[in-house]
C-alpha cells in the first residue's frame, strides 16, 4: 500500500449500525436487492442461498451477505455506547441473564421457552422478543429497554467515582474480613462525600459487586484453596474453553526485530504487536502492530481485527492465503495492564456480550497459552534478517542493527503469511492437528463432534471500530468543542451550541469519539438524529497528528516557558519538531522512527476501512443450477418477523 491509496472514510453523516449476519441454514440474509434463505454452507466463503420471491438457487459470496433491510420489530440500535445509562445496562444484564440459557440454539421449542419463562415468571412472549433482538445483533445492548434507555444527556458516573468504586471493591470489600455490600456501599459514599463527589446510587454500586468474577470473589475474601480448586485449570487447558471463540486471550510483546524506514530504509528501531488467539483451536484471531507502545488503542485496534473478516487485511498485505476467522469471541482472557482495564474497553466489551477476565496476579499458568504463541513467533522472528535475538546471549556477535532490511509493511506482510500460512497450517502438538483443521471441525463438525456454526459477521465495520475507541463528553461552545486543549468545529454543531439538559437545566455533555492515532478528527454523536458526523480541527491549517505527537509539542512549549498553550503554538511546535525530524532522518535513528511513526498514522489504515473504498458489487447472478440442493418448500417474508 502507497502512500497515495488514502484510507476512504465517511465525510457525510454515518448511522451506526449493529446487526449482525447470520451465516447458518434457514437465515434470511440479503444480497444486493435480493432477499435469500440460506440453504447449504460450502465453505467459510460461500454458500448456497434461493431467492424468497422466485425460489431460485444462487451460489453467494458470505462477504457479500447483508441482514436484511427493514426487518419488523426490531429496536434500531443506532445509538452510541456511553449514551446508556447505569440502570439501563443493570436491566439489559438481567435480561441478557434470562436468555442465557437458550442461546446458541438453531431452534427453541414452545416448551421449553415456555419452562424458561416460567421459571422467571415472566410472559413467554416476551423471552422470544428479547431472544429474537438478541440473535439479531449478538449484542446486550439489543436488550436496553427501548423507550427509555437512549435518552441525550444521560448522566453517566465520572472516571473519579468509577475509580473509588473500583479501589473500594478491590481494597476493601475484597478482603478476609469479608464486609458486607452495604457496608461497601457506605464506604462508598463515604469517599465521595469527603472528595466533594456526587456517589452514585446504592443499585449502581451493587450492580458492579455483582459484576465480580466468582474466582475473584472467593480469593479475595479468603477462600484463595476453594478458587485454586474450582478454577485451576488442569494441564494443557483452560476453563470454558471448549469451543471456537469461547475464551480468547491478548497479550502484548515487542518484536524480536529491528525495522527500517521507508525512505532511507536505515534502523528505527523495534516495534509491538498485540495478538489475539483463540484457547479451543490456537487459531489467531486478529493483532496489531505498531511503533506506538501498548495503550487503550492498540487493544482496540486489536480486537477489532479480531471480530471483523480479514478478507481486504489479505488483499492490503498482498497475501495470497485464507484466514477465516471472525465473530464476537464469548470470553476475552487479559492480564492486569491498565489498557486493559480502562472504563471504555469494560464499557465496550460489556455492550457486546464479551465477558472480560483478568488474569489472577501471579498466577502465570493462565497466560501460558498465549505467551507460548507469542513464543513461537518470536521465535520465528530470530531466523529474519536484523533479529535481536530473546537476550545478549544469543546476540553475542550479530549486529542486528547492520543487518536490518525490512521496513514495518514488509515485515507485516511477512507476519500475515507466517500465520496464515505456516503457523495456522502445522501441527500443534497439543491439537493433534493443524490450527485451521480444528478450527473447521469446530466450526462445522465431524462425525464425532458436532460444530458450533459459523460465526455472525458484523454488518457494519466501521461501527464496530468506533464502538471500542475512547470516547469522551463535552459540551459545545460557540467556537466548538474542546478536547485535550485542541478546538473541533463543524456545521453539525450549530445546532448544540450551548444546549441544556432538558431535566436538569445544565449545560448538555454529547458523546465523541477519538482514533488516538490521527486527532485532527473526531466523531460527534447526535443523539436526536443518531447519526455521526466528522468534526476536524477548528483551525484548517494544523496538520494531521497523533496524540503523541501533539503531546510532543506540549512538552517542548512547556520546555520553552510557556504558561498556557493555543493552535498557533502548537502548529509552530509540530512544524519546528518535524523539521529537526525531517533533517535528522538520514543521521538518527530516533528521528526516522518519529518519522515513520507520522507515515503510519497518515495511512489511517484500520480493521474498519484496510483499503479505500470501492463501488458497490452489483448482486449476484441467480443460478438456476443448483435448485436441486435445496430441501422443501421455500417460505416467504413471514419469516422475517
Amino acid at each position: 500500500m502507497t502512500e497515495d491509496d488514502d484510507i476512504k472514510m465517511p465525510n457525510e453523516a454515518f448511522e451506526p449500525n449493529r446487526m449482525q449476519v447470520k451465516v447458518d441454514i434457514g437465515s434470511l440474509v440479503q444480497n444486493g436487492n435480493t432477499v435469500y434463505k440460506i440453504s447449504q454452507i460450502l465453505d467459510f466463503d460461500s454458500l448456497v442461498g434461493v431467492a424468497v420471491e422466485t425460489g431460485r438457487s444462487a451460489v453467494l459470496r458470505v462477504g457479500d451477505l447483508r441482514p436484511v433491510a427493514g426487518a419488523p420489530d426490531l429496536p434500531a440500535m443506532t445509538q452510541d455506547l456511553d449514551e446508556i445509562a447505569d440502570e439501563d445496562w443493570k436491566i439489559a444484564q438481567q435480561r441478557y441473564a434470562a436468555i442465557k440459557p437458550l442461546l446458541g440454539q438453531h431452534q427453541i421449542g414452545r416448551e421449553q421457552a415456555e419452562h424458561r419463562a416460567n421459571e422467571l415468571n415472566i410472559d413467554p412472549a416476551t423471552l422470544y422478543r428479547w431472544l429474537k433482538r438478541y440473535n439479531a445483533y449478538g449484542s446486550v445492548i439489543a436488550l436496553i429497554p427501548h423507550k427509555r434507555g437512549w435518552k441525550a444527556g444521560n448522566s453517566r458516573i465520572s472516571a473519579d467515582v468509577e475509580a473509588v468504586i473500583e479501589k473500594v471493591i478491590r481494597e476493601f470489600y475484597l478482603t478476609p474480613q469479608r464486609p458486607t455490600a452495604k457496608k461497601a456501599i457506605i464506604e462508598v459514599q463515604r469517599i465521595c462525600a469527603e472528595r466533594g463527589m456526587t456517589a452514585p446510587s446504592h443499585m449502581t454500586i451493587r450492580a458492579r459487586i455483582k459484576k465480580i468474577a466468582e474466582r475473584d470473589h472467593l480469593r479475595g475474601r479468603g477462600f484463595k484453596e476453594k478458587a485454586k480448586n474450582r478454577f485451576l485449570p488442569a494441564p494443557g487447558r483452560f476453563p470454558n474453553a471448549d469451543y471456537p471463540l469461547a475464551v480468547v486471550q491478548i497479550d502484548h510483546t515487542p518484536v524480536d526485530i529491528i525495522l527500517v524506514d521507508d525512505v532511507y530504509r536505515k534502523p528505527i528501531g523495534r516495534p509491538w504487536v498485540t495478538l489475539a488467539m483463540c484457547l479451543n483451536t490456537r487459531m489467531i484471531t486478529g493483532y496489531y502492530l505498531s511503533f506506538d507502545p501498548p495503550s487503550e488503542t492498540s487493544v482496540a485496534m486489536c480486537v477489532a481485527h479480531s471480530m471483523l473478516p480479514k478478507d481486504e487485511w489479505l488483499l492490503l498485505h498482498k497475501v495470497d492465503a485464507s484466514w477465516p476467522v471472525w465473530g464476537m469471541p464469548r470470553t476475552i482472557h487479559v492480564d492486569n495492564g491498565a489498557d486493559f482495564r480502562s472504563n471504555n474497553f469494560q464499557q465496550s466489551c460489556l455492550a457486546y456480550g464479551i465477558n472480560l477476565e483478568f488474569r489472577p496476579v501471579r498466577q502465570p499458568r493462565y497466560g501460558g497459552h498465549i505467551e507460548r504463541v507469542l513464543g513461537t513467533l518470536l521465535k520465528e522472528i530470530h531466523n529474519l534478517p536484523g533479529t535481536t535475538f530473546s537476550s545478549i546471549k544469543d546476540r553475542e556477535g550479530y549486529d542486528s542493527e547492520r543487518h536490518a532490511v525490512m521496513t514495518k509493511s514488509e515485515f507485516e506482510a511477512w507476519l500475515v503469511t507466517f500465520i496464515c500460512k505456516v503457523y495456522h497450517q502445522r501441527l500443534h502438538s497439543s491439537l493433534g492437528m493443524a490450527p485451521s483443521k480444528k478450527w473447521e471441525i469446530g466450526i462445522f463438525g465431524n462425525g464425532e463432534e458436532p460444530g458450533v456454526g459459523v460465526p455472525p459477521r458484523t454488518a457494519d465495520r466501521l461501527t464496530t471500530l468506533l464502538d471500542f475507541l475512547p470516547s469522551f463528553r463535552r459540551t459545545v461552545q460557540t467556537f466548538g468543542v474542546t478536547i485535550d486543549g485542541m478546538s473541533y468545529y463543524a456545521e453539525a454543531l450549530r445546532p448544540w451550541i450551548n444546549a441544556k439538559d432538558s431535566e436538569t437545566g445544565k449545560k448538555l455533555e454529547l458523546v465523541f469519539r477519538r482514533d488516538p492515532r490521527d486527532i485532527s478528527v473526531i466523531w460527534f454523536f447526535d443523539p436526536t438524529l443518531n447519526q455521526y458526523f466528522k468534526i476536524p480541527f477548528a483551525d484548517q491549517g494544523l496538520p494531521s497528528m497523533s496524540i503523541w505527537e501533539y503531546q510532543q509539542a506540549k512538552d517542548k512549549l512547556k520546555r520553552e516557558g510557556a504558561k498556557s498553550v493555543n493552535e498557533h503554538e502548537i502548529l509552530r511546535a509540530i512544524t519546528e519538531l518535524r523539521a529537526h525530524v525531517d533533517e535528522a532522518q538520514e543521521r538518527t535513528k530516533r528521528a526516522r522512527r518519529q518519522a515513520q511513526r507520522r507515515k503510519e498514522h497518515e495511512k489511517k489504515v484500520s480493521p474498519a476501512a484496510p483499503l479505500p473504498a470501492k463501488p458497490d458489487k452489483k448482486p449476484v447472478a441467480e443460478l438456476t443450477a443448483f435448485t436441486e440442493l435445496v430441501d422443501g418448500d421455500i417460505d416467504g417474508f413471514g419469516d422475517i418477523a
